[in-house]
C-alpha cells in the first residue's frame, strides 16, 4: 500500500511512518517541521520507501500534487499546544482546521477515498458522562484546540456524504513514549533535572487525566482500519483507566530518586481550557478485540526512560 501520511515528523507520525514501512508499505510524508524533529526520520530516511515533502498544509496545490497515487491518507499533523491557545487563536483554525480541509480537497482531487484523522478527547470538553462514550453529548467546548478538532470531524464526515470518503476518527486521551516532546510528563521530567528540589505544578495536581502508550495508539489505528467498514468510524482511543497529575509526578519522582517541594497553583485547572477530568469510554474499539499492552503507569515509565536515553530531545525543546 502507498500512505500519505500529514506530520510524518511528529511524536505520532513519525511513529506510524516507522511502523508502516516496517510492515513494507510505501509513505509519503509530509511535514513543515513547526514542530517535527528531522532526527525522528533518520530511520524512515534510510528506506526507499519512504519520501519526504516538505511544506506546509496551509499550500493547498502542494497538498494535492504530493497525494497523487496514494491509497489512503493519515492526517496527524495540528497544532496541540492546548495551553497557549488564546496566545494565537488563528494557529488552531489554521494548521488544525484549514489544514485538514486542504487535506480532504488533495483526496478529492487525486480520488483518494480513505482516511485516518487525530483527533481528540478535548472535544468532550467537560463531559457530564464519565467515562465518556464516543455518542456522548457535546458541551460547550472549552478550548480553541478541541473547537478546531471538532470543525476538522465535522468537515471529514461531511465529505463522507458529500463524495463518499470513508473514515476513521480517533479521539484520543494523551499519548505518551518514545518521541513524545510536549506535556505533563515532559514538563515535569525537564524542571526535575534543573532542579531537583523543587517543582512547580499548574492547578492543584489533583486533575485527573488519561494516557495512552503511542505503540497502543498505532496498533488500535490499524486495527480499526481492518475491522470497521463503515462510512464514518469514530473510536475512543484510551487505557480503561486514569490518574491524577499527582501519582503521574510521583512515579517521575521515584524513577529519578527525587524528593522535589511541590509548588501548586492553585485551582483545578492548570490554564486556560484545561479539563479538571478525562475519561474516555473505549468499549467500542474493545469490542472491535483491541486492548492496550501497557497501562499508563508503565506508559508513563516508557516515556521517562526514552527521555533519560535521550537528553538532546530536551535540548530540542528549550
Amino acid at each position: 500500500m502507498r500512505y500519505f501520511i500529514t506530520g510524518c515528523a511528529g511524536f505520532i507520525g513519525s511513529n506510524l511512518t516507522d511502523k508502516l514501512l516496517k510492515e513494507g508499505h510505501e509513505v509519503i510524508g509530509f511535514d513543515n517541521f513547526s514542530t517535527g524533529l528531522d532526527e525522528f526520520l533518520i530511520d524512515a530516511k534510510k528506506s526507499s520507501q519512504f519520501t519526504l515533502i516538505k511544506d506546509d498544509l496551509l499550500n493547498r496545490e502542494a497538498v494535492e500534487k504530493a497525494m497523487q497515487n496514494v491509497d489512503a491518507v493519515f492526517h496527524m499533523a495540528a497544532n496541540a499546544d492546548v495551553r497557549f491557545g488564546t496566545n494565537h487563536p488563528h494557529k488552531d483554525l489554521e494548521q488544525n482546521t484549514i489544514a485538514t480541509f486542504h487535506v480532504l480537497e488533495g483526496m478529492r482531487a487525486n480520488g483518494v477515498k480513505r482516511i485516518a484523522f487525530a483527533s481528540t478527547g478535548s472535544i468532550y470538553g467537560e463531559a457530564e458522562t464519565i467515562p465518556t462514550p464516543e455518542h456522548a453529548p457535546f458541551p460547550v467546548q472549552t478550548s480553541l484546540y478541541g473547537a478546531s478538532k471538532l470543525a476538522a470531524e465535522g468537515m471529514i464526515q461531511a465529505y463522507c456524504e458529500g463524495f463518499n470518503f470513508q473514515s476513521y476518527i480517533f479521539r484520543f486521551v494523551s499519548i505518551l513514549g518514545e518521541r513524545y516532546t510536549h506535556g505533563h510528563v515532559f514538563d515535569f521530567y525537564k524542571q526535575l533535572l534543573q532542579d531537583p528540589n523543587k517543582l512547580m505544578v499548574l492547578g492543584n495536581g489533583k486533575q485527573r487525566k488519561s494516557y495512552l502508550y503511542i505503540q497502543d495508539c498505532l496498533d488500535a489505528i490499524l486495527f480499526a482500519m481492518e475491522k470497521a467498514q463503515d462510512k464514518v468510524n469514530i473510536f475512543n482511543l484510551g487505557t480503561d483507566e486514569y490518574c491524577e497529575v499527582n501519582n503521574s509526578i510521583g512515579w517521575i519522582c521515584n524513577y529519578l530518586g527525587f524528593n522535589p517541594e511541590r509548588s501548586y497553583t492553585g485551582g483545578e485547572r492548570g490554564w486556560i481550557g484545561d479539563n479538571p477530568f478525562i475519561f474516555l469510554d473505549t468499549s467500542k474499539i474493545r469490542q472491535l478485540g483491541w486492548k492496550p499492552k501497557l497501562n499508563i503507569q508503565e506508559g508513563v515509565m516508557q516515556t521517562i526512560k526514552y527521555l533519560h536515553e535521550n537528553p538532546w530531545v530536551l535540548e530540542k525543546r528549550t
